[in-house]
């Protein structure tokens, strides 16, 4: 089916309803500052928040990376989604009645928003039946297991929905196609049942294992985790990818932890659900756990909206399997460490335990203190490098080196580098103070070659030549004129746009003095803008335009992302709004002045080509032609005396 077109009306009351403050705070930590909130931005990386969100306004606003907007595109930029999923999921979630403009549509679409939220309700409906099975006769041996063995008590089963699967291949699918009359298809699309291969019908995913449900970061459950009884094979399974449920892009646990980690400023993520829930019950609530999968780059950034020191503890067994485990989950999120954006630690308990059976015999404070002094990993790299070596033994020492320069190759952020170069070379030196220096040249040079060496095998590499001063000089006045020009008129548009936006009282003038100078904006998404604009306030200049105009570019992802920011207004564009009247003519002189500049050069051009005695009218033409653009280009120079300091003159 093709997107469709919702109603202003759905669109308007989605928005009224779906409060900004309630839709971000799910995925950002906000402070209060004044009348907004801050918070750390999810689109970008920063250590200092610079994301604000205004209730008042219904907006909100990075003034790092300029992402901006309403609820709406917030969580289509965040999560990746069409206009249309994003504002049928929030009609879902609101329980708002969805209008179309082609009424044939609006039948689809209400099945559309009637499946996704039937798909919740079979998995919480499919969580109550696996709980209540944990307490009668056939749930005794799981309730055991998790009683005894796991040592649980009721209080944390509840907390965290524990419950059973049935040992019957037809239990769960009875229940909820039979007796509770969902439609069979539903259910296997809430990966709980499958088809069989032979013959008809469908047997159940799980059976006769303990059930984690798994929850989403607003805490609905959107898959399970099922752990065998017996000798069955594999020990843990899980619900298969779904529509609701992405292991990405998932940390269990994360529902309950998202406030811990924010209060403690980390993250702890450790292998297994039960040592996460284990840690859980003992006070530690800072904790997730990764499914089983090498950590995404997705889930690391879920985690990191909740920490502002963007620190991130990996708790896996000590043993060789954990060591192994530690490398694999660490997997793509590697780069971001060896930038330095993510102070990644690495925390093995002692004796190869997991956190599960740490607490059976220590105290939470005890694991706290672990985690406190666990190594960052580069750290743990080093010492797992160093580990049962004698570096006073030529192989080991060469071997060891060699290990360590490949460590540091891999380091991009020059301050991390040459910290972790000098760390390298007093290991190297054994204790040898006279040798520090010589080890730090040496990891030096071998660093450097290999990146030099990389480089010049790059396809397309080229060593730089000697140029000469003329000839760099001619280059550079061929492109640095189109890049300033192009420079004066984005600045110039979009200043003349954002006036447009936010101040009702000039859109009148603004529109007359363009038609009178028959001046059109060249750039395209500043063009698009525009025609949205146009299409708006045509009738109505009163209007609350930057609402409708968002609203309407949010069909156009695209080119939403390259205006967004003309929505909002920082500290120095609100002092520059007060003189308004200055700064449109200096914006407008600034748009003409780039076409008058194209004009002036090209007339130039031809007058320069043409030969005075063989074509002089000709020449005579081209002459007064460029002269004339050449004095209209100082009264427009004149002109923008009003002008902001980033928009000087070419």
């Amino acid at each position: 089916m093709q997107t469709p077109r919702l109603h202003p009306d759905t669109i308007e009351e989605i928005k009224q309803r779906a409060d900004i403050y309630d839709v971000i705070s799910e995925y950002v930590v906000l402070r209060r500052r004044g009348k907004d909130f801050v918070g750390l931005c999810p689109f970008h990386d920063e250590k200092t928040p610079s994301f604000t969100v205004s209730p008042t306004k219904q907006m909100y606003y990075c003034f790092g990376c300029q992402a901006g907007g309403n609820a709406i595109k917030f969580l289509m930029d965040l999560h990746k989604h069409s206009f249309a999923e994003v504002v049928l999921d929030l009609a879902r979630r609101y329980q708002v009645p969805v209008q179309t403009l082609e009424p044939e549509q609006r039948q689809q679409l209400q099945r559309q928003l009637s499946e996704r939220s039937q798909l919740y309700e079979i998995l919480a409906s499919t969580c109550q039946f696996y709980q209540h099975a944990l307490r009668q006769s056939q749930g005794q041996l799981a309730l055991q297991y998790l009683q005894q063995q796991r040592q649980l008590q009721d209080e944390t089963i509840a907390q965290f929905n524990l419950g059973y699967a049935p040992l019957g291949w037809e239990t769960l699918y009875r229940y909820l196609v039979e007796d509770k009359r969902y439609p069979a298809q539903l259910v296997e699309k809430a990966g709980l049942i499958k088809p069989r291969k032979e013959g008809s019908g469908y047997y159940d995913v799980f059976r006769d294992r303990v059930i984690i449900p798994i929850h989403d970061v607003m805490g609905r459950v959107i898959g399970f985790g099922g752990r065998s009884l017996g000798d069955e094979q594999p020990k843990y399974l899980n619900s298969p990818e779904t529509e609701l449920f992405n292991k990405g892009k998932t940390l269990f646990a994360l529902d309950k932890a998202k406030a811990g980690i924010s209060q403690q400023d980390r993250a702890v993520v450790v292998e297994g659900y039960f040592d996460a829930i284990a840690l859980h019950a003992a006070g530690i609530n800072n904790v997730v756990a990764s499914l089983g999968t090498a950590l995404s780059i997705d889930q690391v950034r879920l985690l990191l909206r909740y920490s502002d020191s963007k620190q991130l503890i990996l708790n896996f067994d000590a043993d060789k399997a954990g060591k192994i485990a530690a490398e694999r989950a660490i997997g793509e999120i590697a780069e971001l460490v060896y930038k330095g954006e993510v102070q990644l630690k690495i925390l093995n308990l002692p004796d190869g335990k997991d956190a599960d059976e740490y607490l059976h015999t220590h105290t939470p404070a005890d694991y706290q203190q672990l985690v406190a002094n666990a190594p960052l990993w580069l750290d743990w790299q080093i010492q797992q490098i160093t580990k049962d070596r004698n570096l006073k033994q030529a192989t080991d020492f060469q071997q060891v080196s060699q290990q360590l320069v490949k460590l540091l190759k891999n380091i991009t952020n020059l301050d991390t580098l040459n910290y972790y170069v000098s760390r390298c070379a007093e290991i190297l030196a054994l204790g040898d103070a006279r040798l520090v220096s010589l080890r730090v040249e040496n990891l030096l040079t071998q660093v450097a070659s290999d990146r030099s060496s990389r480089l010049t095998h790059t396809p397309g590499f080229r060593k730089p030549q000697y140029i000469k001063t003329q000839e760099f000089s001619t280059q550079a006045s061929k492109t640095t004129a189109p890049t300033l020009e192009k420079s004066l008129l984005e600045q110039a548009e979009a200043l003349l746009l954002r006036i447009y936006l936010h101040c009702p009282e000039q859109r009148q003038a603004i529109t007359d003095t363009l038609e009178e100078r028959d001046l059109q904006f060249s750039l395209s998404h500043h063009r698009f803008l525009w025609r949205q604009i146009l299409e708006i306030s045509a009738d109505d200049l009163e209007i609350d335009l930057i609402s409708k105009v968002q609203d309407k570019c949010l069909e156009f992802p695209e080119q939403m992302g390259l205006v967004s920011h003309l929505f909002q207004l920082d500290e120095i564009g609100k002092k520059e709004i007060l003189r308004t009247p200055q700064v449109v003519q200096a914006a407008t002189a600034c748009m003409e002045r780039v076409l008058r500049e194209k004009r002036y050069r090209h007339f130039l051009e031809l007058w320069e080509q043409t030969d005075p005695e063989a074509e002089p009218e000709l020449w005579q033409s081209y002459y007064q032609a460029f002269y004339a653009e050449k004095l209209r280009l100082q009264e427009l120079d004149k002109q923008r005396q009003f002008s902001l300091p980033d928009l000087r003159p070419m």
